[in-house]
């Protein structure tokens, strides 16, 4: 599986951006999907996680409410909806496809992205 992550950009405060993961191959919906994000000197963050079929879902507190995790198998994509954004969000966004269910750890994972840089003023 090929990820690409794309949508990233610079928006102020409260404002929201949508990021995609297009995935290659016919397998798509075989495989969970995962965002997590980077910032500079931090260590790589979950963000959200999603099952094969779409039927699941699983956000941490830190963007309960905020950011919302959907996948189109017809099209391969994944989306991350961000809305309220905050400064503190800025960081590199990376899709990542493994086989285990809402998984949160990052070595879960089996393929990833290469990542698509938020930033968000104040």
């Amino acid at each position: 599986v090929q990820l690409q992550a794309s949508g990233g950009g610079l928006v102020q405060a409260g404002g929201s951006l949508r990021l995609s993961c297009a995935a290659s191959g016919r397998t798509f919906s075989t495989y969970a999907m995962g965002w997590f994000r980077q910032a500079p000197g931090k260590e790589r963050e979950f963000v959200a996680a999603i099952s094969g079929s779409g039927g699941s879902t699983y956000v941490p507190s830190s963007v309960k409410g905020r950011f919302t995790i959907s996948r189109d198998n017809a099209q391969n994509t994944m989306y991350l909806q961000m809305n309220s954004l905050k400064p503190e969000d800025t960081a590199v966004y990376f899709c990542a496809a493994g086989l285990q269910w809402l998984a949160v750890r990052s070595y879960q994972y089996d393929y990833w992205g290469q990542g698509t840089q938020v930033t968000v003023s104040s």
